[in-house]
C-alpha cells in the first residue's frame, strides 16, 4: 500500500510566515562574533581612528595574508563595524568612539578578554550543563581569581575586560544617583577603576575609594593617573570576604555578586550593610534578569557564563536582589535601569 499520502511533506505543514532565519542567524552567530573579536585583537579600529586606509595598507600594517583581508574588511562593513567609501575603510561613529584603544571611552577590553578566554571556554557549555562544573582555568586551579591574577598579562586582560563591560553603566550611575547627598563612596571589586574614576570626574566633591586585592593596585593607579584623578581617587587593598569594607556613605558592587553562590552573596550584602552608616546606600548593578525571566537574554546568558566561569555563581532578578537586601536589614530598596542590559538595585540603611 502506498502510504505517502498519510505523511504530509514539510512544505505542506509549514506556514508561509514561518522561516528558519532566526534559528540559522543565532546558530551561526559565532561567525560574526569571532570576526569582531579578531578585529579588536588586531587593533584595526585603533589604526583606522588615525585615518582611513585601503585594504592593502591595512593588510601591511596588521600583518595579514592577502587571501582573507578583503572578505574580512567587507564583512566588518556588512556587520556595520566599518564604513567603506570607494576603496577607503574607516570606523563607524560607534567603533571610532568605543573601540579606539587610545580613547578613554574604549570598551574593547571586554572583547579582548572574550577573544582570549571566553570564546574558547564557551565551547564547553554542554559539558558545564551536564556536570555543573566550571570550564575555564578552574579546571586546573581551585580558585578562579587566583588563576586569573596569576600573571600580569592575565590580570590586565581581565581588569580591562571589566572596564569594557562596566563603563557604560558607570557613566549612567554618575548621573542617575543623587550624589549631591553623599560625600564618600567605595567601589568594592573596583578592578581597573572605571567606576571610581567616572564618579570622580563627574562629581568633584566626592572622595572615592577603589577596593580590591593588592595585586590590582598598580593597574588601578595607572588608570586613575591616565584619567587625571589620581589626587582624588585612592586605592584600598583588601579581600572582601576576609577584611572589613571601607567606612563610607555609599558602597557599590558592580558585576560582583553574580560571581558567588547564594550564601556568599548574603555574606557580601551583610558586610556592606554593617560597614554603612544609617542613611548610607548600597548599590548593586548587574545585567539583572527581568522578574519574569523572559526578556533580558543578556542577563540569562551572563548567568550561563557564571556557570562556565565560577564554581557557584549565578545571575538573578531585581526582585531577588531586593529581597536579599531586605533580609540583610536595608529599610528601603528600589531598582532602576542604568544602561544597555544593566540595572541597579539600591538599598538604604
Amino acid at each position: 500500500m502506498n502510504t505517502t499520502l498519510n505523511h504530509p511533506t514539510a512544505a505542506s505543514v509549514q506556514p508561509a510566515a514561518i522561516t528558519p532565519d532566526h534559528i540559522l542567524q543565532t546558530g551561526l552567530g559565532f561567525w560574526a562574533s569571532k570576526t569582531l573579536l579578531s578585529a579588536a585583537e588586531l587593533g584595526i579600529f585603533t589604526e583606522l581612528a588615525r585615518s582611513p586606509l585601503d585594504a592593502e595598507a591595512i593588510r601591511q600594517r596588521l600583518g595579514l595574508h592577502e587571501r582573507g583581508v578583503r572578505d574580512f574588511l567587507d564583512a566588518l562593513v556588512a556587520l556595520r563595524f566599518l564604513e567603506r567609501h570607494d576603496d577607503q575603510y574607516s570606523n563607524t561613529p560607534e567603533t571610532h568612539l568605543f573601540l579606539d584603544r587610545n580613547k578613554p571611552t574604549y570598551v574593547g577590553g571586554i572583547l579582548e578578554m572574550c577573544n582570549a578566554r571566553l570564546f574558547g571556554d564557551w565551547n564547553h557549555l554542554t559539558e558545564a550543563l551536564r556536570t555543573g562544573r566550571p570550564q575555564n582555568e578552574v579546571k586546573s586551579e581551585s580558585d578562579a581569581f587566583a588563576a586569573l591574577y596569576s600573571s600580569p598579562e592575565k590580570l590586565e586582560n581581565f581588569l580591562k575586560g571589566m572596564t569594557g563591560i562596566s563603563l557604560g553603566s558607570a557613566h549612567a550611575l554618575a548621573h542617575k544617583f543623587p550624589w549631591a547627598q553623599y560625600r564618600t563612596v567605595a567601589d568594592v571589586g573596583a578592578a581597573e577603576g572605571a567606576v571610581p574614576v567616572t564618579l570622580a570626574l563627574a562629581h568633584p566633591h566626592l572622595k572615592v575609594v577603589g577596593y580590591d586585592l593588592p595585586v590590582v593596585q598598580p593597574v588601578f593607579e595607572k588608570y586613575a593617573q591616565a584619567n587625571g584623578v589620581a589626587d582624588r581617587v585612592r586605592f584600598q587593598s583588601g579581600d572582601f570576604f576576609k577584611d572589613t569594607l571601607p567606612s563610607v556613605d555609599v558602597i557599590i558592587m558592580g558585576h560582583i555578586l553574580h560571581d558567588w553562590n547564594l550564601e556568599q552573596k548574603y555574606q557580601l550584602i551583610q558586610k556592606a550593610y554593617d560597614a554603612l552608616p544609617q542613611g548610607g546606600a548600597f548599590i548593586v548593578f548587574e545585567s539583572l534578569i527581568d522578574d519574569n525571566r523572559r526578556e533580558n537574554a543578556m542577563g540569562l546568558l551572563m548567568s550561563l557564563n557564571m556557570l562556565i566561569e565560577t564554581p557557584g555563581g549565578f545571575d538573578y532578578t531585581g526582585a531577588d536582589c531586593r529581597q536579599w537586601l531586605r533580609d540583610a536589614g536595608f529599610r528601603e530598596t528600589r531598582m532602576e535601569h542604568l544602561a544597555g542590559h544593566d540595572s541597579m538595585v539600591i538599598g538604604i540603611k
